[in-house]
């Protein structure tokens, strides 16, 4: 498995190495010694508690998401189809707060991403259907749930194709200026 460093701080892009013959593939989605080994924590991997799956249809957005308090971790993967996956740093103290960076999701190249604490997530489905995988380190808190809106015009996320659904949470989330403005940056 190939481990990268991201653009953004503190995430980091897992790559598995199928096996591919005459049958199809055969793949590693993750490794917990290797991850463990290469963030130098060991024991990391095993905080892991929930497994989550999200189907979706072309043009569908889920996010954009995060959680308050102290966040969560999470490992994201495209395990049907393809999706256009996008994070946002909303740590105040992270060099890369505000940044944004895509990553495209398949089930060609098996890309997990990790997501630490403290990140907006949300995806665009390219696909005619995309199953989109998570393995969270927290138990779900709703009271904790934030919604930044997918298309706030601060954010300015580039959506590949045409957005063909959201969900009412989504359509009604709060903008990024309103988000600064609870964390205590806005003006």
């Amino acid at each position: 498995m190939l481990i990268e460093q991201a653009a953004l701080a503190d995430v980091l892009v897992l790559t598995p190495q199928p096996h591919r013959d005459g049958r199809g593939l055969f793949t590693r989605t993750f490794d917990a010694h290797e991850f463990d080994d290469f963030v130098g924590r060991p024991g990391l991997a095993a905080t892991f508690i929930q497994d989550s799956q999200s189907r979706s249809h072309r043009g569908v957005v889920r996010g954009m998401h995060g959680r308050a308090g102290r966040g969560e971790a999470k490992l994201v993967r495209c395990a049907h189809g393809s999706v256009h996956d996008v994070l946002v740093d909303m740590r105040p103290n992270s060099p890369t707060f505000g940044a944004q960076q895509s990553f495209l999701l398949d089930d060609t190249d098996f890309r997990t991403l990790f997501v630490p604490p403290g990140f907006l997530h949300g995806f665009q489905a390219l696909s005619p259907v995309a199953d989109v995988c998570y393995r969270i380190d927290r138990p779900h808190d709703p009271g904790e749930d934030i919604s930044i809106a997918y298309d706030d015009p601060d954010l300015a996320i580039a959506w590949p194709q045409p957005v063909t659904a959201v969900s009412d949470r989504d359509a009604s989330a709060a903008s990024w200026k309103e988000l600064l403005a609870a964390l205590g940056l806005g003006s």
